[in-house]
């Protein structure tokens, strides 16, 4: 067996030009989504990162704004640009990029982000409401991996699946999401003993650890589907994942490259909580006038 590949970069193409649409009917109410992401240093990464946004911003009919402050910005100076942010009626997705300098609480500064425009999805009331499987802003990465599976008509409905890594970015709310879709999900870590049988018991087994290669197929149940989110720099300079893709691709049914795997995804699924963001702020607009 050889795993079919899950190219991120492909259904991320065919989603926003769905997206370009919607873009278009919202502008015929005279709504243009509008997404203003905030970042705090220099940092050549996540500059290019969050440029990488404001393009498929732009690509799809969006407006978007980039501020960008120095890496002594205090807390206040930032909490009052949010503030002004929250109110703004022009401006329909928020996103503070992470991390921030040490001098400044991260989770002030998303508590402080309105949650009807939080479309990064971490507020603490978007992620009650995706605990109590309300309609919200889930999280980008854990939304593009549910968007993965389901665009390739993957059942999660009754599988096992495996989350290996704990974070509060993935690993705790793409498992969620999957319990949510009727999964059977287990969580392993750091402190999880016997990790091997663990995860070859997974019939969709994903891997966010942020340590190179660490997945290798005997982790891998025969005809498993294997979504890899980690994002490693090697010595050579190259980006690989979590998972040693050669060995794991010989005993999985789908497996997900890096790069080109979920990452393109997470920024379309940021696009498509602005989108979504727009719309029920209008809503609200039109109901309230």
């Amino acid at each position: 067996m050889s795993a079919e590949i899950i190219y991120g970069r492909e259904l991320s193409n065919n989603i926003r030009e769905r997206m370009t649409d919607e873009v278009a009917e919202l502008k015929k109410l005279d709504v243009i989504p509008q997404l203003t992401v905030v970042i705090v240093g220099n940092d050549p990464a996540s500059l290019s990162y969050v440029r990488g946004k404001e393009k498929a911003s732009n690509s799809i009919g969006m407006d978007s704004n980039l501020i960008e402050l120095p890496e002594n910005t205090t807390q206040e100076k930032l909490l009052e640009l949010i503030h002004e942010l929250n109110v703004d009626p022009s401006i329909h997705g928020i996103l503070v990029q992470l991390p921030l300098p040490d001098h400044i609480n991260e989770d002030v500064v998303i508590e402080t982000i309105t949650p009807e425009k939080d479309v990064d999805g971490f507020h603490p009331v978007n992620i009650g409401r995706m605990m109590a499987e309300k309609d919200t802003f889930l999280p980008c990465t854990p939304l593009g991996i549910l968007t993965m599976l389901k665009e390739k008509n993957i059942k999660i409905e009754g599988k096992h699946a495996v989350v290996l890594g704990r974070s509060r970015i993935v690993g705790k709310p793409i498992g969620q999401i999957l319990l949510n879709e009727n999964a059977t999900v287990t969580y392993c870590h750091s402190r999880t003993h016997n990790l091997k049988e663990m995860t070859k018991q997974a019939d969709i087994l994903i891997v966010a650890v942020g340590k190179p290669g660490f997945v290798t197929g005997d982790y891998v149940k025969e005809g498993a589907t294997v979504i890899d989110v980690g994002i490693n720099r090697i010595e050579d300079g190259s980006l690989t994942g979590d998972v040693d893709f050669e060995s794991a691709k010989e005993r999985a049914a789908y497996i997900t490259p890096v790069p080109r795997g979920v990452g393109p995804m997470t920024i379309t699924m940021l696009l498509q909580n602005t989108i979504k963001a727009a719309r029920q702020l209008n809503e609200i607009s039109q109901r309230s006038s």
